[in-house]
């Protein structure tokens, strides 16, 4: 506008003032709420690169929305792209209200400049109605209910565009210019206020979510002090925990990808970060009513898997597996939680020292038996064992392949005389003192066996007990370097005999400890392909779908819905391969029960150690030949 009239120029600081004020009584609440959580006691800033690093991928360069949902993830980049272009155009707008434009249509920058925001505003014209066609009509039902709002949301940011693109065509000195001007600010201090009164919160908290999130994937933080049981009440939330609350874009991605939910169960990752949102609104931070009830399910808490997907695929920087095992942390912790599987597998735990309930001279029998070297400090690595390749049958089978492969590539090992569970089960179920009870005895049984944390290391057929050494005893002091067999056997797969004839379809299953818990995707494939042809499934590396093992379901019983291995087992026996090849013994246990219940002639499982195995004695025998 030009030559704005002193009524003009009164009338649109009024405006301001009434829409900085709306945005500024709706914002300050979820402001409020944060800065009165409780501390993070393990937050720690630096280091800074990692965090900037992941801010510009994820934030500026909107990565990991268009990677995991390329249409829809690049319409909505060109919003995000298209707004910043819009910031210094929205200033100089708002300037030329008052009278004092700094950019002018005549100079050369300011010409380019108008050019180039055009072009952004016909893309944000163009992804905006595709994103609200997406969300109104073709609606995926992981979207859920779709609160009204977002679609004024979505018709003021068209308006915005339509009104912008408008104006460069008019002459400013003109009455529809004029008029045209006017539409376009009263849009922009509409849209202004609706920021905080809806999910597009996320628009001005989320870059600061996903800069301050955790460092690492579902990091568990530590209980502190004697009163700290886990997410039990309001006065239990932290600063983190009620930022990512109110930064929940409700994209539904997480619940597109849960096991749980696309199963028939309860739970969906999106409405437990919505329900710690209403208790907050509701309850506040400091409050001594309980999480669990009116907000948010206990059933649909204890029905996760701790696959991560929902964290893995959150794009504004959501870690749900830290509030969903804090939740159950405050449940188990302070006795609310009451489960008979559940109850059994603990007590099992604390006689035994095993989450299946075997006597510990059953392991001692094994080892005896099958004359395995007892680690005393002078081999290359102390193979940990586990409570699957301790007293499970073909758990101990993966054990004795992987121990031929080992004895074949000249690697000495040797296992402890005495162990205990890594405590996984009851760290994802919330049972801190039994993890802990755990953890210490493992760590005091390490140390007495010379174990080096610098010169030895651990190495383990089972993703679970990789993740809770290497990452969760860390809480309490321990070091220990440990490895996946997988990562050892592919370092060394130059010494696998290659098999040349006979090669048979292999696809393979991605565990959620190994995949996205440790990154680890190529190297289980480079040893089965040193033996047979790979494939994936439909669902494969990042997006791989759960055995439904984890987070202590293996020991739950009796699932609502369909069982998640059936579902998975199902993909997996529909790519026709011959072979399913796994990583982890909770998978073959959970595809084993599986395939049982869907054909008479099933695919043969194997483990990776069994088929580098294989690989060995089919060499043997053509060498023999």
């Amino acid at each position: 506008m030009v030559h704005p009239s002193w009524l003009e120029i009164a009338i649109l600081a009024i405006l301001l003032c009434i829409s900085g004020s709306l945005f500024w009584l709706r914002f300050r609440k979820p402001v409020d709420v944060i800065r009165r959580s409780r501390d993070n006691p393990d937050f720690q800033l630096r280091p800074l690169g990692p965090r900037i690093r992941q801010f510009v991928w994820e934030v500026m360069l909107q990565g990991k929305v268009i990677r995991e949902r390329p249409l829809p993830g690049l319409a909505h980049a060109f919003v995000f792209w298209g707004f910043c272009a819009f910031a210094l155009v929205t200033l100089n707008h708002i300037a030329a209200g008052f009278g004092f434009p700094f950019l002018s249509r005549e100079g050369g920058f300011g010409k380019a400049y108008f050019a180039f925001v055009a072009v952004w505003a016909v893309a944000v014209a163009v992804s905006i109605a595709g994103l609200a066609i997406r969300r109104f009509v073709a609606r995926p039902i992981w979207l859920g209910k779709v609160a009204p709002e977002s679609g004024g949301i979505a018709l003021l940011i068209f308006i915005l565009m339509i009104t912008y693109l408008a104006g460069l065509a008019m002459d400013e000195t003109t009455t529809p210019a004029r008029a045209n001007w006017w539409l376009h600010t009263f849009t922009l201090l509409a849209f202004l206020p609706l920021i905080p009164h809806t999910k597009h919160l996320h628009l001005v908290i989320s870059p600061a979510t996903v800069f301050l999130r955790r460092a690492g994937f579902s990091k568990i933080p530590p209980l502190v002090g004697d009163e700290d049981f886990g997410l039990d009440t309001g006065k239990d939330v932290t600063k983190l925990d009620a930022l990512q609350a109110y930064s929940c874009v409700e994209c539904g991605r997480c619940t597109e990808h849960c096991p749980a939910y696309n199963t028939g169960k309860i739970l969906n990752p999106k409405e437990i970060i919505l329900g710690l949102r209403r208790y907050l609104n509701e309850e506040g931070p400091g409050n001594e009513e309980p999480l669990l009830g009116k907000h948010i399910s206990m059933e649909a808490a204890f029905q996760c898997t701790t696959c991560g997907a929902c964290e893995f695929q959150c794009p504004v920087g959501i870690q749900h597996l830290p509030v969903i095992i804090g939740l159950r942390r405050g449940a188990v912790n302070t006795g609310k939680w009451e489960d008979d599987y559940g109850g059994k597998m603990f007590l099992a735990m604390e006689r035994t020292g095993n989450s299946l309930g075997f006597a510990s001279s059953e392991r001692l029998k094994f080892i005896e038996k099958n004359e395995l070297p007892i680690y005393d400090g002078t081999q290359e690595y102390c193979l940990w064992l586990g409570c699957m390749g301790s007293y499970d049958p073909q758990g101990r089978e993966i054990v004795l392949s992987l121990v031929q492969v080992l004895r074949h590539l000249g690697v000495t090992f040797g296992v402890l005389r005495k162990e205990k569970c890594t405590g996984d089960p009851v760290r994802r179920l919330g049972n801190d003192l039994l993890f802990q009870q755990m953890a210490e005895a493992n760590i005091e049984q390490l140390k007495s066996a010379n174990l080096s944390a610098n010169a030895t290391k651990l190495l383990s057929i089972c993703p679970h007990c990789v993740r809770t050494i290497g990452e969760d005893w860390k809480e309490f002091g321990a070091a220990f370097q440990i490895e996946h067999h997988s990562e050892l056997l592919a370092r060394m797969q130059e010494k696998l005999p290659q098999r040349t004839d006979g090669r048979e379809r292999v696809v393979f299953h991605d565990p959620c400890y190994l995949g996205r818990y440790r990154g680890v995707y190529d190297q289980p494939r480079e040893v089965i392909a040193r033996w047979g042809e790979v494939e994936d499934p439909a669902r494969a590396r990042e997006r791989s779908f759960c055995c439904g093992a984890g987070g202590g379901q293996m020991f739950l019983g009796e699932e609502k819905g369909k069982r998640v291995n059936v579902e998975r087992a199902t993909e997996l026996a529909a790519t026709g391969a011959a072979v399913v090849g796994t990583a982890c013994p909770f998978c073959q246990t959970m595809f084993r029960d599986a395939f049982g219940t869907l054909s008479q002639t099933p695919p043969k499982l194997l483990d990776i150690a069994q088929i580098a195995a294989a690989s060995i004695e089919s060499a043997a025998g053509r060498a023999m030949v």
